[in-house]
């Protein structure tokens, strides 16, 4: 059984920084790419920024300078450190992995419960 958890969410005013984790557990064999997805109200799900397992990055025009994703392979975490953040932020921030179980060549996505990020003055 696999778990991904995310944290870290909250209200924040205009400007400020936030940072959000998430960490994927039970019986993995291996974790490929690991993004940050975010969805508004009335909206559709959204990518935010992306990682693969060898560190490279993607990231919507819109976090560009802004947003920066990193992980620690070690321990199965990704970050999302959010800087300057603005109303248009607001959403529930979803994590997700792209991963192997043990005794399968197939690939899945599990996803995180979703954590809410308020920016508002």
């Amino acid at each position: 059984q696999v778990h991904v958890v995310e944290s870290g969410g909250g209200l924040v005013q205009p400007g400020g920084s936030l940072t959000l984790s998430c960490t994927a557990s039970g019986t993995i064999r291996s974790i490929n790419d690991m993004g940050w997805y975010r969805q508004a109200p009335g909206k559709e799900r959204e990518l935010v920024a992306a990682i693969t397992s060898g560190s490279s990055t993607n990231y919507a025009d819109s976090v560009k300078g802004r947003f920066t994703i990193s992980r620690d392979n070690a321990k199965n975490t990704v970050t999302l450190q959010m800087n300057s953040l603005k109303p248009e932020d607001t959403a529930v921030y979803y994590c997700n992995a792209r991963l192997k179980l043990p005794g399968s060549r197939y690939e899945y996505g599990y996803w995180g419960q979703g954590t809410q990020v308020t920016v508002s003055s």
